[in-house]
């Protein structure tokens, strides 16, 4: 937990304000490629555009700077995880701008007479970020236009093959945040975390190649990796730690 918010706010940061809204923080480096650009005025310690429509263009230029890798795949930028869409841009430059992110996270349990078990899914080794790291079953980013129901209902299709009847009876459980720094730069990601139980026959698949294979672990064992290991993917710990809360698996109080 404290790995995970280990960002010192501002730092050695600017405020980057989209109007008069505050929506991210962007070191030196970034703060002197956007001051050439006419939507942005730059101050002593903040960083103003006054265009949002120009976003998008932005943030592909920087791109080509080499400033950041291009993903394709625009998200909605906003002050809050829940409050009003101010603009949009690429989610490759979110960590360079220091904005947050919204995401899914799925516990994919199954109830045996044996006891909880638990799917894990063991992500690719070509995935650009944490690559054969332990994760979810499902999870993923919120991409610009869609809700987080919309988006697990999206991505467990493409990721374990789980029909969307069955993957729209996810509860959600619980949301945090955290800041932490990262290789790719500041990550404050807002998580929306959900149970979903699995029938007992149920197999997840991978289908579109971010996961390498899915495993049916029984709780015990995820607690012990959790505890022991950095096995998992940085914020899935987290979510898992919240499971186990949850569960009365252990305390809050407990160190893992």
């Amino acid at each position: 937990m404290r790995a995970c918010n280990n960002a010192e706010l501002p730092g050695r940061r600017k405020s980057f304000l989209i109007g008069d809204q505050a929506v991210g923080w962007v070191p030196d480096r970034i703060a002197l490629a956007l001051e050439k650009r006419p939507e942005i005025r730059c101050l002593d310690d903040r960083v103003v555009l006054d265009e949002p429509a120009a976003l998008p263009s932005i943030a592909h230029e920087l791109a080509e700077q080499g400033l950041y890798r291009w993903r394709g795949e625009a998200f909605d930028v906003r002050v809050r995880s829940d409050g009003p869409v101010l603009a949009r841009i690429d989610r490759g430059a979110i960590p360079s701008f220091g904005m947050q992110a919204v995401g899914v996270h799925v516990n994919g349990l199954v109830r045996r007479t044996g006891g909880l078990h638990m799917w894990i899914a063991r992500r690719a080794m070509d995935k650009l970020l944490d690559p054969g790291k332990l994760d979810h079953v499902v999870a993923g980013g919120v991409p610009a236009g869609l809700g987080p129901l919309e988006t697990l209902i999206k991505e467990a299709g493409e990721e374990a093959a789980i029909p969307p009847s069955l993957a729209a009876t996810a509860r959600r459980v619980s949301s945090f945040g955290y800041a932490m720094e990262r290789p790719e730069g500041l990550r404050r990601d807002w998580l929306y975390c959900y149970d979903l139980t699995l029938p007992d026959d149920f197999l997840p698949r991978p289908v579109d190649g971010e996961v390498e294979a899915f495993e049916l672990w029984p709780i015990e064992r995820i607690v012990e990796t959790v505890r022991n290991t950095d096995d998992f993917k940085f914020n899935v710990s987290l979510v898992l730690i919240d499971l186990f809360i949850r569960l009365g698996v252990i305390e809050a109080a407990d160190p893992l």
